[in-house]
């Protein structure tokens, strides 16, 4: 599994099972929020990136490094893929069907990623402890028989969908419940 990340799930916890009715394998998981800036299609200089449901508690994606994403000219910044493996793997969570915000991530850079690069991530969940899920991603350039270039680690939290209602501006809120909008309090 890991080259040295140190996120790993405790000893004796099992993989949790698919929800019976998670995305079959092959479907395109689509966004949760056009506007995101990891799988959005509306975002300007978002990540666009695109992943499909896999085989058991698996998934791929694609990302095109371009040249909004770069840090050293040329090259893909390291925040940035970062930010691509947690988008990444953020999308296992439709297997499961349980909404969830990642607790820890964790990434390891083998090999820089050159502007107009792609990375194939796949991403699986190799455990689940309560409401933590522990989850592993690789990247590879050149297809998904490339060299990993990037591997990431995290462990996600479940929370209940509220948590993303409370925390949503009061506006996209209405746009969602209309003038029936709930009274919430809204964390400081």
């Amino acid at each position: 599994m890991s080259r040295g990340l140190s996120i790993t799930p405790p000893e004796g916890v099992g993989v949790p099972p698919r929800h019976p009715q998670a995305p079959a394998p092959g479907a395109l998981l689509g966004s949760h929020n056009q506007d995101c800036f990891g799988c959005g299609a509306s975002h300007p200089t978002g990540l666009h990136i695109t992943a499909f449901a896999g085989e058991g508690m698996t998934i791929t994606a694609k990302f095109t490094v371009g040249e909004h994403h770069q840090g050293a000219p040329g090259l893909a910044h390291g925040g940035l893929l970062s930010c691509a493996f947690d988008e990444a793997l953020g999308k296992l969570m439709w297997l499961v069907r349980a909404p969830a915000v990642t607790g820890r991530l964790e990434t390891s850079f083998l090999t820089p990623v050159q502007v107009g690069k792609t990375l194939y991530i796949t991403a699986e969940i190799v455990g689940q402890e309560g409401r933590k899920i522990y989850c592993y991603a690789e990247g590879r350039i050149g297809g998904a028989d490339g060299p990993i270039a990037v591997e990431a680690a995290a462990i996600f939290i479940t929370v209940p969908v509220e948590h993303f209602i409370e925390n949503a501006p009061e506006s996209y809120r209405a746009s969602l419940f209309g003038s029936a909008a709930p009274e919430l309090e809204i964390n400081p």
